[in-house]
């Protein structure tokens, strides 16, 4: 089937027992999973996968707000929601919450990103209105206690000093921050203690009020689930929960995919560390996530760093024993993205490992890749997007990422061919590009911050 584009103009559905009369299909075949689409009353989006068979079932609130939308004052506020939204509503307290889905031997979490936010939970299929009914109450009713602030303000500190600890999560954080420069982008999706400490219960309270809104909510569900009863349920809870959803309203529109200019610091940085093992990372800014070349990236990053068969694996660690782990990474967001390589390798061992993570790169595009490893990453591509699809929580990811980045629905035939289209020549053409971008390298161990390392 070929991809489907998210519409922002889909119709509205009607309420009740007909709130998907009006649903698109996305995606299906007779006695398979099927992929529809609703755009309820307010604005509110719903997609869900039925999946015939399945006893479970995984919903999804997403809110297409992330660290990047944050203003001046309230840096960290997306992360510090994702705590107190578990903290107590209007009707639940923190233990009714808690206790909903223990009882059910359901799960719930939530996850913070750059661009968006999701509160999720996996039950099995007659849970499924609780779960529902539950985080649609978290996400419209938070009470957002001014004592629990206080307490999670803690928590919040306490976990960004363990991530401080981990010199493989500090490496990360200051290569994208350098990297992006002063794009938002490149802020911690956490916050930075100083801003933690700083920022009050009523900047919380504003981005809460600001961005929790029907025309930005996004419902994503999959597994055994009818799609006509999931719109229902929520628009029933939402209801509840007084929210007006006004039969003409759309959804916001999706994020500008125009490419940002990024300005970052290329060149060297160090970061002093008393570790044992230095993490290096050597990267440049790269694609964004509708870039037509997405696949190429995909292919490409298999290829040079992902698997124990790529590039980076075998000529720094099976081949010179300089390395434990060695790998490449490629990070896509609307207007910016970022490409890197990572090693982790003892003290003395980095003026070395840093030029071979370089030299692999330069290789790569002056070289260009064969046909046999073509087909060894398109085959490695192909096999782990279907067995990673066979998870529910896998599926109603999927559907999250398609309405909120892409607004572009590929089913997975339609993802397989676009794997398998991609070429040696297109994979060439995108490593020379890469290698000709001004590098930034990462170091974090025990060095003085004025090192070179010879460079």
């Amino acid at each position: 089937m070929p991809s489907i584009q998210l519409l922002l103009t889909a119709h509205h559905s009607a309420a009740g027992g007909d709130a998907a009369a009006e649903s698109t299909l996305l995606a299906g075949s007779p006695g398979g999973s099927t992929v529809r689409r609703s755009v309820l009353p307010g604005g509110v989006r719903v997609l869900t996968e039925s999946m015939p068979g399945q006893r479970s079932a995984t919903i999804g609130f997403w809110v297409g707000v992330g660290s990047r939308d944050e203003a001046e004052g309230q840096h960290g506020s997306t992360h510090f929601l994702e705590h107190l939204l578990f903290k107590g509503t209007t009707r639940r307290t923190a233990l009714e919450i808690a206790s909903a889905f223990d009882e059910v031997g359901g799960e719930s979490n939530a996850a913070t990103a750059k661009e968006s936010t999701c509160y999720y939970a996996r039950v099995l299929d007659a849970d499924l209105p609780m779960a529902i009914d539950v985080i649609a109450d978290m996400v419209t009713s938070a009470v957002l206690d001014a004592e629990e602030l206080e307490a999670e303000r803690d928590v919040i500190l306490e976990e960004i000093a363990m991530d401080g600890d981990d010199p493989t999560d500090v490496a990360h954080e200051k290569f994208v921050a350098s990297v992006l420069g002063q794009h938002s982008l490149g802020r911690p999706i956490g916050g930075t203690p100083e801003a933690i400490r700083g920022v009050s219960r009523e900047s919380v309270l504003a981005h809460y009020r600001r961005f929790y809104r029907p025309d930005e909510l996004v419902v994503t569900a999959a597994g055994g689930l009818n799609h006509d009863a999931v719109c229902a349920q929520v628009l029933t809870a939402l209801e509840s929960a007084g929210w007006e959803l006004d039969p003409e309203a759309a959804p916001v529109p999706r994020r500008s995919v125009q490419p940002a200019p990024i300005s970052g610091a290329p060149g060297l940085q160090v970061i002093k560390r008393q570790v044992e093992q230095a993490n290096i990372i050597v990267g440049c800014p790269s694609i964004t996530a509708t870039d037509e070349r997405r696949f190429v990236m995909s292919v490409l990053n298999a290829i040079l760093g992902g698997g124990m068969s790529s590039r980076l694996f075998q000529e720094i660690r099976e081949k010179r024993g300089l390395v434990y782990s060695t790998y490449s990474f490629a990070s896509s967001y609307a207007d910016a993205g970022y490409f890197g390589m990572y090693a982790g390798c003892a003290p003395q061992k980095v003026p070395q490992v840093l030029a071979l993570l370089g030299a692999e790169l330069d290789k790569l595009a002056a070289d260009g890749v064969t046909a046999e490893e073509l087909g060894k990453a398109i085959g490695q591509l192909s096999g782990g997007i279907v067995l990673a699809l066979e998870d529910t929580g896998s599926r109603m990811s999927r559907l999250g990422r398609a309405e909120l980045v892409s607004g572009e629905f590929l089913d997975i035939d339609e993802t397989l061919a676009r794997i398998h289209s991609v070429s040696v020549a297109q994979v060439n053409a995108l490593a020379g590009e890469l290698a000709a971008a001004p590098r930034t390298m990462t170091v974090v161990g025990p060095f003085d911050e004025t090192e070179r390392f010879g460079l």
